[in-house]
């Protein structure tokens, strides 16, 4: 069995042991975390950082987490809703005003966040994912494919950019900025939207699926970058500098399973999390609101959005190309983390929810 490096009380044993069985698997490198009331009961990591396999994955080691970002991009904008600086049922031009064009008055910030304002596709070109004032000129000027708020379609890269860029108007910080500040830093929380120099040492870069390299290109309906998608994202790109010294509030997001389960424990636990509190209750529980329940038409399934997070009946969360998940179930006070370098193909990969179902084994144990 693959070696394990970390802590875990013995409730939990499933959770290592699930890690560990993915890496006998083939996987590259990963950690886990769960944690209950806001204090970790697993934080574990195993295998490698490299491709070749020749550094270890440390307690401090990194990876993009893609699409999970999207979560800590959520709870910034959920702050400041708390806070009343932020009206989810207004207008998004009331922040924005150029993004009124082409018939999107009626597009308010709820929509942005349930991806229901019908601007799913992002169509520039990558190099401009790294220049914001462009990207977010480019989605002013878009016509929603649908009248908003009335259906849903995954906004794989456009949401971060949409959201952020009101998050920008209203605070005068970049999401990136205003997630360390009031979120990371108080928490304690090692993650980051983009990632600065200094820490590039840390990453794990992402593996392919065995017999993809780094062209590989998302395009399974449940990913990332799907076919409907003008702008693909290849592997590439993600693995790349200019990406990681991008803010793209979608999909560059870096940290491990213990700072994404430390930051998210604040959904599961009421907004307070060891004394510091970033949410009242009532402004957790707004966030797993349903805002759209239906047919997903980017993602091809059905979903049910909350303000930011999937709703899957009584948790939530969300998931990011490659593998990497965070789930939240507040009735248990828990909060489950998967953060991997090794992608697998779409369809064949359950180390997620492995990774939860084995969370709950422990829990049962930890109630009885």
């Amino acid at each position: 069995m693959a070696d394990i490096q970390g802590s875990y009380d013995d409730l939990f044993t499933a959770v290592p042991n699930a890690l560990a069985a993915f890496l006998d698997a083939g996987d590259v490198g990963g950690s886990a975390a769960v944690f209950v009331d806001g204090e970790p009961v697993v934080d574990v990591w195993g295998g490698f950082a490299d491709a070749d396999r020749s550094v270890p994955w440390q307690r401090d080691t990194v990876a993009n987490v893609f699409s999970v970002t999207k979560t800590m991009t959520a709870l910034s904008a959920l702050i400041l809703a708390d806070r009343g600086e932020l009206d989810v049922d207004a207008p998004v031009s009331r922040h924005w005003p150029e993004f009124a064009a082409a018939g999107k008055e009626k597009v308010l910030v709820r929509h942005l966040l349930s991806h229901t304002a019908g601007l799913p596709d992002y169509d520039g070109p990558v190099a401009e994912l790294y220049d914001w004032p462009s990207v977010t000129s480019r989605l002013a000027a878009l016509t929603p494919q649908w009248e908003p708020g009335t259906a849903a379609g995954y906004h794989s890269l456009t949401q971060g950019f949409l959201v952020g860029e009101v998050l920008r108007r209203i605070t005068g910080r970049t999401v990136g900025e205003f997630f360390a500040r009031e979120v990371a830093a108080p928490l304690g929380a090692d993650f980051s939207i983009g990632l600065s120099a200094e820490r590039d040492h840390r990453v794990a870069l992402t593996v392919p699926p065995p017999g993809r390299d780094e062209d590989y290109v998302a395009g399974a309906p449940d990913q990332d970058a799907s076919p409907s998608t003008a702008t693909g994202i290849r592997l590439r790109d993600g693995n790349s500098v200019a990406w990681r010294r991008a803010q793209i509030p979608a999909a560059s997001g870096f940290g491990n399973a213990r700072s994404v389960a430390r930051a998210q424990s604040v959904m599961a636990c009421a907004g307070t999390v060891s004394g510091v509190r970033l949410l009242s209750p009532a402004g957790v529980e707004r966030a797993f609101e349903e805002q759209y329940t239906g047919e997903d038409r980017i993602l091809g399934m059905p979903v049910s959005w909350g303000l930011g997070y999937g709703r899957f009946g009584t948790t939530y969360g969300w998931g990011g190309w490659g593998g990497s998940l965070v789930m939240i179930d507040p009735g248990a006070r828990m909060t489950v983390a998967y953060v991997t370098n090794q992608m697998r193909e779409p369809e064949a990969d359950n180390r997620g929810l492995e990774l939860v179902m084995a969370a709950y084994e422990g829990l049962q144990g930890l109630g009885g």
